[in-house]
């Protein structure tokens, strides 16, 4: 039987550009840290792994502690009034900028905030408070994932039955879910450990450092690559070993929301059942809400609408359409193999992962590395800042794009070979056409990604070259927070408008 053989050459380009980034950005920290040997494992060293350990459990811990009472909330009222609206509300976290939820904490936690200061929103306080606030709706939304996909026939027995509320968690509830918590206690406790905008903004001085605030300040303050490659060397080794564990356990890279008929559960129909969730649900609103109504008051008041400001929104749609451009460019070669070939399925999942395996702060130490040493950052700020969000952004371009070139492959393979059809020109005739709602979503979400980096511009930015979340933060340190917290909404309306665009594509069957 024939089979489509899609060309190689440009899935090779692809690995070739991702082995060029990873090797410079790898090698120069190796060398740099074989170079110091164990002598570069100094107590600072230690002292700064230990904090981001820290932080890391105890936000993943109090991540879980809430989220899971909050899935099982909604699973069991799968019809109260305003349930549709809060699902949207839980998506907010996950598609606003960091630094804009930073803004909005500050504006009700801070010591002139709604609630007066009620402790000191920074250090190791305020970063779990900021990380609750960010993964309590992802952990929620992963484990209400899994409840929904329990058969109907379960809950039809455990209504036949007469299970009670304790044995309907231990028999049908837990079984389905323990193996989704893993995941997200992992993946949770990946994203905190390499969290670089909270600890930033939040960590309040050397004793709340996490290793990729650590790097940065290494770089960027102290001018010391040493320290930095070594940082960059334990980074990589935490980073990559988390992933790696976490991708076995499914649990990185989730696809967008997609809607799903619901099973009709036959328990928590009682009075006390429907108090105890309410009040559950209460709680996720009194977490979520303020922040987000903070900086919506405050930001409409304090919109100023400078060169400055349009300056920086301008470069953040461009470097986010270039960054999404870049990644749609190496994900869909290494795709199209992929959905044909097992061996290719398993290099295209790895290639994807990179941005993962070697966080981002671990990355720019060997740019920043190399570049000192032969040609400097400044003149090449824009292409690196494009070049790291674009490998941010792979394995959620990939988890869009690959479904719909499967479905693509099947329906199509046969007729383009009969009709000799194949590169440029089964792509614009046929793969455009039929994959062209995927291949917006994935731009969109490349985009959204982009738009709301700190990390890469943080790094390699100079003071002519400004995003939005650099503006905000150089706004907040020049102590301007009524000029900050009105480009935070300018960014972060600006990342809701292609987070809603985005929704309505995934939902279009």
């Amino acid at each position: 039987m024939i089979t489509y053989q899609p060309s190689r050459a440009p899935a090779y380009v692809a690995l070739a550009l991702l082995g060029l980034a990873l090797a410079a950005g790898f090698l120069p920290v190796l060398r740099m840290g074989l170079e110091q040997g164990l002598s570069g494992l100094d107590p600072y060293v230690f002292r700064v792994l230990r904090f981001t350990l820290l932080q890391a459990g105890l936000s993943t811990l109090l991540s879980l502690a809430l989220g899971l009472p909050l899935a099982c909330a909604l699973a069991r009222q799968a019809s109260f009034p305003g349930r549709a609206l809060l699902l949207r509300l839980l998506n907010l976290p996950l598609a606003l900028p960091a630094i804009v939820v930073i803004i909005g904490v500050i504006e009700v936690y801070g010591a002139k905030g709604w609630l007066g200061g009620i402790f000191d929103i920074y250090g190791l306080q305020g970063i779990l408070l900021a990380h609750v606030f960010f993964n309590v709706p992802l952990a929620a939304r992963l484990i209400l994932s899994d409840l929904e996909r329990i058969p109907a026939e379960s809950w039809k027995l455990s209504a036949q039955l007469g299970l009670r509320p304790l044995a309907i968690w231990r028999l049908v509830e837990w079984p389905a879910i323990r193996s989704g918590i893993a995941g997200a206690a992992l993946l949770i406790f990946l994203l905190c450990a390499s969290s670089f905008a909270v600890v930033l903004t939040l960590g309040g001085g050397p004793s709340a450092t996490t290793l990729e605030v650590a790097i940065y300040q290494s770089l960027r303050s102290d001018f010391d690559p040493q320290r930095a490659a070594m940082l960059a060397l334990v980074q990589l080794a935490l980073c990559a070993t988390l992933a790696l564990v976490a991708q076995a356990w499914g649990g990185l890279g989730a696809s967008w929301p997609a809607l799903r008929l619901q099973p009709k559960r036959h328990d928590g129909h009682s009075t006390t059942a429907r108090l105890v969730d309410g009040g559950i649900v209460l709680l996720a609103l009194l977490l979520l809400l303020p922040p987000l109504a903070a900086l919506i008051g405050a930001g409409v008041l304090h919109i100023n609408p400078s060169a400055l400001l349009l300056q920086a929104l301008l470069t953040s749609l461009g470097l986010g359409a270039a960054s999404a451009a870049l990644a749609f460019a190496i994900v869909w070669p290494l795709a199209v193999l992929a959905v044909r070939s097992g061996t290719w399925r398993k290099i295209a999942s790895i290639a994807v992962l990179t941005a993962w395996i070697v966080p981002p702060a671990a990355l720019a130490t060997g740019w920043f590395i190399i570049l000192i040493a032969h040609a400097g950052v400044s003149g090449l700020a824009a292409f690196l800042v494009i070049a790291m969000n674009a490998l941010m952004s792979l394995p959620f371009v990939a988890r869009v794009l690959m479904p719909a070139l499967s479905h693509s492959a099947e329906a199509h393979d046969r007729l383009c070979i009969s009709l000799g059809l194949s590169g440029w020109n089964r792509f614009h005739l046929v793969e455009l056409p039929v994959s062209k709602r995927a291949i917006g979503l994935s731009l969109i979400m490349a985009l959204m990604l982009s738009l709301g980096d700190l990390t890469a511009i943080s790094l390699f930015g100079t003071q002519g070259f400004v995003t939005l979340p650099a503006l905000i933060y150089r706004q907040m340190g020049s102590y301007r927070f009524d000029e900050a917290i009105g480009t935070a909404l300018v960014l972060s309306a600006l990342v809701l408008a292609f987070s809603t665009l985005a929704e309505r594509w995934s939902d279009q069957r």
